[in-house]
């Protein structure tokens, strides 16, 4: 009679735990599921953020419930209102904490990747190491040394369980989805690779201040090749630098680097930045003008100009103004 009390006390208490919240205050709590952890290392995990209080209790509703083998990886946020049986349930369901994170044109890869880690998603090595790694390359159906230029700007829900190989791919493969048949047909009639496409796209990407002037700056370039002139753009110059470089000056202009289109003839070897679909779409169709130049307003548009003369003189006008 006495163990049978016993037992019914054990199995009331054993429901009370089950069912009632974990308790302590409202602040919720933010757990990190490694993958491949164990029952006792995520116990422990939940244990340190003051979610279990009974071990025992928690591993044999765990195996109750048949989730010894079925929890998620990942990052949890977990309210102390929840109980002990909502608390493994999310974790089966696999309800982690996702991020939003937004990746602008024209950042260039090592700027993705600092964006990418202030969240703590990737392993910075790992990317900067599989940016070039030409076996992960060729498995995303990319022809190039790099896959700078390849990761997409656009928003991505990323969670940390996710790998920094995952993620790359993620970005690549939304590329792949922008970059329609058209799209490829159209830069074959200029005879254009996909990876001179988008080093010209990063190009002007990088010098224009709004999308309405992508078409004219596209002009720009597409005339100076044209007529064997080299594109002299300040970015390219920029990004061949081993150093971080925010104001360029004469000197690095002098520089031989296979970046600087003030040294090299035609485009770089590859692209300078990931550009978006308006700066893709603006390197295919160019405005049919024939300007050779341009220099900034200081306003974020420019002052676009046919010869030589008229780009001197607009030139001394807009830096003049700028003092």
């Amino acid at each position: 009679m006495i163990s049978a009390f016993i037992v019914l006390l054990l199995v009331f208490t054993f429901f009370g735990y089950a069912t009632q919240p974990t308790g302590g205050d409202d602040t919720a709590r933010t757990v990190d599921i490694p993958s491949g952890s164990s029952l006792f290392e995520i116990t422990e995990t939940l244990r340190d953020a003051g979610l279990v209080h009974n071990r025992p209790f928690f591993w044999a509703l765990v195996i109750g419930k048949g989730a010894a083998r079925n929890i998620k990886a990942g990052e949890y946020e977990f309210s102390p209102r929840l109980s002990p049986s909502e608390i493994i349930s999310k974790l089966v369901r696999g309800e982690k904490k996702y991020y939003n994170v937004l990746i602008p044109e024209d950042l260039n890869a090592r700027e993705i990747a600092q964006r990418l880690m202030f969240y703590k998603l990737i392993n910075a090595d790992d990317f900067l190491k599989l940016l070039n790694d030409q076996s992960f390359i060729l498995s995303l159906g990319v022809h190039a040394d790099s896959l700078e230029g390849y990761l997409f700007p656009s928003t991505y829900r990323l969670d940390r369980s996710m790998t920094t190989r995952e993620i790359m791919r993620m970005m690549v493969n939304k590329f792949w989805k922008e970059i329609t048949p058209e799209i490829s047909r159209q830069a074959e009639k200029k005879k254009l690779t996909i990876n001179q496409l988008l080093t010209l796209a990063s190009i002007i990407g990088k010098e224009s201040g709004t999308n309405s002037e992508k078409p004219l700056i596209s002009a720009v370039f597409h005339n100076r090749m044209k007529n064997g002139m080299k594109l002299q753009s300040d970015p390219t110059a920029i990004y061949g630098l081993k150093d971080e470089v925010k104001t360029i000056l004469s000197k690095h202009l002098k520089l031989d680097n296979p970046y600087n289109t003030y040294r090299i003839n035609g485009l770089p070897p590859g692209p300078i930045a990931n550009p978006g679909i308006d700066s893709i779409k603006a390197a295919l169709n160019p405005a049919n003008v024939n300007y050779l130049y341009f220099v900034s307003r200081n306003d974020g548009t420019h002052h676009f100009s046919k010869n030589l003369a008229e780009h001197i003189h607009a030139t001394a006008k807009y830096r003049s103004n700028s003092h």
